[in-house]
């Protein structure tokens, strides 16, 4: 596409027109041209037309034609792109509106006196919200402007001559937004500056002009449809005080952006996007020269929007920065946080930027309002050269392309996935009515024998009666008739998954109870099928998995795109991430608690995806776990000392050390944290200050919020124990650990390292670890103290089962770790290599490399301690609290380790 300058066409009649009328207009437009159009350039501008003694409506309305004329000349003649025309337009009526308002404020105080809120004895002023693409920062050049006036408190004015006449705040500010709307839109001899739109102000055209806050409040609460959350995205004050301002943004922003992932915001936007297309097709039946809407037809500037806007109202909740009002920003946002992809919002921008420029080439004909193609082939051609084509027919195959492109995302997004389900062949149309209609279970249990579920009879009794239970009952109808068609869609899903189907089904309907009040949620399974068939087949796989789920069903959402589900995790930009996030809500400790639990429990998810599908390995797995809990501990450290008041430096002198399974980097889904806080500051507040700084980050790990915990948290393994102080200083730690630790203690002392923190004292820690591993040890006495500690543990575990228990019987992971650790602690003064933490299995095999132990035993333990951490792994996934198995299955593995043991401590 090339651009064709103005001056070769007969580009802008309104153009033409206006220059003509006035031989200077020419001149003004050139050297306005070469300025950068802001708020200062117009107030300038202004000045001159008013010192040359025109009145302000009328220097405004020049101003605006001057504006529209230079910004028509850059446009056309390649100078200026769609972000220059946009920026300008909306700053042209920020300043309109502002610079209006003042002057129709000053006169009616002058008439009226000066309104005070009632309350607070405040002198009140009004809010003009900018709603649409004012709002958005995106106007157009011949774009009405749509308005909402707001003014804090009900009260009246204060009156301060005997000619004054009060009156009540709220018909003041009514008066107040009749004058000026009249200022804005009336038409003189020199045009209007803006048509002003009230309609989507509360209860519309019959609603008040002018609302209090209050007012505002009832009516978002109490009538708002979901229609106007679309609408109060936009909503951008353009006047007031800031303090009033955010006191109006916290009743805004609860009615627009719920605390949950709010599905439910595609179904209503389909349905109010049908109603637009319904009417767009009834008026191109009436008008068919009048065809190709650039702005509301399909694939149209609206349904970009929509895209953009879709996943603003179901994320913005949660995360601010999805709150953003510009479109092209918002779709920027979208791709950053992968929630579109970077190539598509790419392509999505391209047809923005070139709906748009033909929607300013259409306005530009004659400065008139409209969004459709002309009718005449004459002024169609000329669009078509303002738009860089040769003809007509170039400029239609190109919009066809754009339109094509918009609407197939449209509709990726917003394809009735109900509908679909519903002419599913799989599915049984009988169903439906015989949960909904009767107690008929031998027609359900039938439907499920031709599906091979076992235990059919007592599967339909389960569903009949999950069905009828109060609970489900009392839904409103339309969750009801979403619940129906999820179970539809499910149990063909299920007979293609799994083999135990029952209890899969019985899982499922447990988490279909559980999030059948939240209507956000049903709508997520019914608009995305494949988040439902892949709850299905993570629950028939792992009943750890059904609670989590149950518990936590926000994690639908992380179930969505197989992008994020499947990738490898980016542990710097996850921490970068929930610093960001902790940023964005400081002083709410709640939220900021809730941030860490919901990227705790988004991450978990993403790792029992690929986990359940076999990408993971159990030490892969326990990596992770390990990394990430790593990573909360250290945004939550720095996230609680910014909260403390008394805070003596920027960066606390502070560190978590991590022992038993963190330590050894072997955590679990469902582990805790065993650590132990270290300090090194000489400032006498410090002892204090840190202790607090610990005692709150147990709080903030262990506290039950909405969204659940983070991790238990045990403490015990700190100097003195239960005894001792809750933080210690780095000396006081190291003398303890020379001089007064139990034998256990340095066993522990194998699997602990730093964790989160100040390094420098991390370095420290660490060694202080080594040089005391490397002691000389009596063996003798060593072996005795390892062999009271080992019986004290088997005695407080005992198995009164025919099952092996692998981690504490005789032969199983207990027995592994303490010869690890019996090894550690009498070999490292000789070998300083077996202080590195690098877990079981290796120093297994380096106790073996280095002639400790038999080398060909030594590497069939650690295969025997690997394959029982996978098998305590897999039990676990299916809910039990007690890794236990058939002694048969792992008699080899107890053979070896107890033939190691023997070696080891006979």
């Amino acid at each position: 596409m090339t651009n064709i300058p103005l001056t070769q066409v007969a580009a802008s009649r309104f153009y033409t027109r206006w220059i003509n009328a006035d031989e200077s207009r020419a001149q003004k437009v050139a050297e306005v041209g070469k300025l950068s159009l802001n708020p200062e350039v117009f107030a300038r501008i202004l000045q001159n037309e008013t010192d040359g003694g025109a009145s302000l409506p009328a220097a405004m309305r020049r101003l605006r034609n001057l504006v529209i004329a230079t910004l028509i000349r850059r446009d056309l003649s390649g100078q200026a792109d769609l972000a220059e025309v946009v920026d300008t337009m909306t700053a042209f009526g920020d300043f309109a509106v502002q610079r209006h308002l003042a002057a129709v404020m000053a006169d009616m105080v002058a008439i009226h006196g000066t309104p005070v809120g009632a309350e607070s004895g405040e002198t009140q002023e009004m809010i003009v919200l900018g709603m649409g693409k004012l709002g958005g920062g995106e106007l157009n050049v011949s774009s009405d402007i749509d308005l909402i006036f707001v003014y804090p408190e009900d009260g009246e004015t204060v009156t301060t001559t005997p000619e004054q006449r009060q009156l009540s705040n709220h018909e003041f500010f009514t008066r107040l937004g009749k004058k000026l709307i009249a200022a804005l839109s009336e038409i003189t001899e020199d045009g209007f500056t803006f048509r002003v739109d009230m309609a989507l102000r509360p209860n519309g055209v019959s609603g008040p002009l002018a609302a209090s806050f209050g007012m505002v409040e009832e009516y978002l609460i109490v009538q708002g449809r979901e229609w106007e959350r679309y609408a109060w995205v936009k909503a951008r004050a353009l006047t007031g005080k800031p303090a009033d301002i955010a006191a109006l943004e916290q009743i805004i922003r609860p009615f627009v952006y719920r605390r949950y992932l709010d599905y439910g915001s595609i179904d209503a936007i389909r349905n109010m996007h049908a109603q637009i297309r319904a009417e767009v097709t009834r008026q191109e039946a009436r008008h068919p020269d009048r065809s190709n809407n650039v702005k509301l037809g399909r694939g149209g500037i609206r349904e970009i929007e929509f895209l953009a806007q879709v996943f603003q109202l179901i994320r913005g909740g949660r995360d601010a920065a999805l709150r953003d009002r510009s479109t092209r920003r918002t779709l920027r946002i979208l791709a950053e946080k992968q929630l579109f992809k970077p190539e598509v919002v790419e392509q999505l921008l391209h047809a923005y930027t070139f709906l748009r420029n033909l929607e300013h080439r259409l306005q530009y004909l004659d400065d008139a309002q409209t969004h459709t193609l002309p009718a005449n082939e004459a002024d169609r051609l000329i669009v078509a050269q303002m738009m860089g084509y040769n003809d007509v027919a170039s400029l239609l195959a190109a919009l066809e392309e754009q339109r094509k492109l918009v609407a197939t995302q449209f509709d990726e997004i917003f394809s009735d996935k109900a509908s679909d389900t519903a002419t599913d062949e799989n599915v049984d149309a009988e169903l439906s009515a015989v949960l909904s209609d009767s107690d008929n279970a031998e027609a359900i249990e039938t439907y499920l024998t031709t599906l091979s579920f076992d235990h059919a009879a007592d599967a339909a009794q389960r569903l009949l009666s999950t069905w009828h239970s109060p609970r489900l009952q009392s839904l409103p109808e339309a969750s009801r008739n979403k619940l129906v068609a999820l179970v539809n869609a499910s149990l063909p899903i299920i007979a293609k998954v799994t083999e135990t189907r029952s209890l899969a089904l019985n899982r499922l309907l447990n988490f279909f109870e559980a999030i059948a009040r939240r209507a956000a949620y049903l709508a997520l399974l019914t608009e995305y099928p494949h988040a439902l068939e892949r709850v299905i087949r993570m629950i028939a796989a792992s009943d750890w998995a059904a609670q989590y789920l149950t518990r936590h069903p926000i994690l639908l959402d992380e179930l969505l795109d197989d992008r994020t589900l499947k990738a490898a995790p980016d542990w710097n930009a996850f921490a970068r991430d929930c610093r960001q996030r902790l940023n964005e809500t400081p002083g709410d400790t709640e939220r900021q608690m809730d941030v860490l639990r919901e990227m705790h429990h988004a991450q978990l998810i993403r790792l029992l995806a690929q986990d359940l599908v076999g990408d993971l390995s159990v030490e892969r797995l326990a990596d992770h776990l390990s990394e990430l809990a790593d990573k909360l501990v250290a945004e939550t450290i720095h996230a609680i000392w910014k909260t403390l008041p008394t805070r003596h430096r920027e960066e606390p002198k502070f560190s978590v050390i991590a022992y038993g399974k963190l330590g050894g980097k072997e955590l679990g889904y469902a582990s805790d944290l065993d650590v132990i806080f270290l300090y090194d500051d000489d400032d006498q507040e410090a002892p204090g200050l840190y202790a607090k700084l610990a005692q709150r980050f147990i709080t903030w790990m262990t506290a039950h919020t909405p969204a659940g915990i983070l991790f238990d948290v045990d403490i015990a393994l700190r100097p003195d124990g239960a005894s001792g102080l809750l933080v210690s200083t780095v000396s006081s730690f190291e003398k303890y650990q020379t001089t007064s630790a139990w034998p256990w203690e340095h066993q522990a002392l194998t699997r602990a390292r730093f964790c989160a923190g100040d390094a420098d004292i991390g370095a420290r820690f660490e060694a202080i670890r080594v040089k005391v591993l490397r002691q000389t040890r009596d063996p003798v006495k060593l072996k005795g103290d390892v062999l009271d500690m080992r019986k004290k543990l088997h005695d407080a575990h005992p198995n009164r089962t025919d099952l092996f228990d692998l981690k504490h019987d005789n032969g199983g992971m207990i027995d592994i770790e303490f010869i690890v650790q019996f090894l550690v602690l009498r070999d490292s003064a000789q070998h300083a290599q077996l202080t590195g933490d690098i877990g079981n299995i290796a120093l297994l095999k380096l106790c073996g490399e280095l002639g400790l132990i038999d080398q060909t035993l030594s590497g069939k333990v650690a295969d025997a301690y690997r394959t029982f951490r996978k098998m305590q792994h897999q039990i676990r996934l299916q809910g039990a609290e007690r890794a236990r198995v058939e002694t048969e299955r792992v008699a080899e593995e107890i053979a070896n380790v107890e033939a190691l043991w023997s070696a080891v401590f006979s």
